[in-house]
């Protein structure tokens, strides 16, 4: 299963995009700034997206939120990313957001998106699927 995020919008503060699933609209993502840490950016703590890159997705259980959600692993300079819900990029701290819609400082109506979200991709998982995030 391949899951592309593809960033469409950039604020001095934040990174718009869309989430497609096997070439299938999905929802809105929501990022850090994008500093171009694939080119040699500098990475600001908490306040950068992740590289543009392939990168490995599992559903592990978050010890931050307690729960499981969907991992995203081996990511240069970066632990812990998780795609998971929030509103403004305050939520990101590095992390994709998923929301249903895209609103003017963020995405909102995260929490069925990202239910869904982590049910495709233990049915994925339990198929035998591997997980790829591709992020453009």
């Amino acid at each position: 299963m391949i899951l592309e995020l593809i960033r469409d919008e950039e604020t001095p503060t934040r990174m718009f995009g869309k989430l497609f699933i096997d070439g299938r609209y999905f929802g809105e993502t929501l990022e850090d700034t994008d500093r171009e840490l694939e080119k040699g950016g500098v990475k600001v703590y908490g306040e950068s997206a992740i590289p543009r890159g392939r990168y490995p997705v599992v559903v592990s259980v978050s010890r931050r939120f307690g729960r499981e959600m969907p991992e995203v692993l081996e990511v240069p300079e970066f632990s812990g990313i998780r795609i998971h819900g929030g509103n403004t990029e305050h939520d990101t701290l590095g992390c994709p957001l998923l929301g249903q819609v895209r609103t003017a400082t963020g995405v909102a109506n995260c929490k069925g998106i990202n239910d869904r979200l982590l049910m495709t991709l233990k049915a994925a998982i339990q198929r035998g699927e591997d997980v790829w995030l591709t992020v453009s």
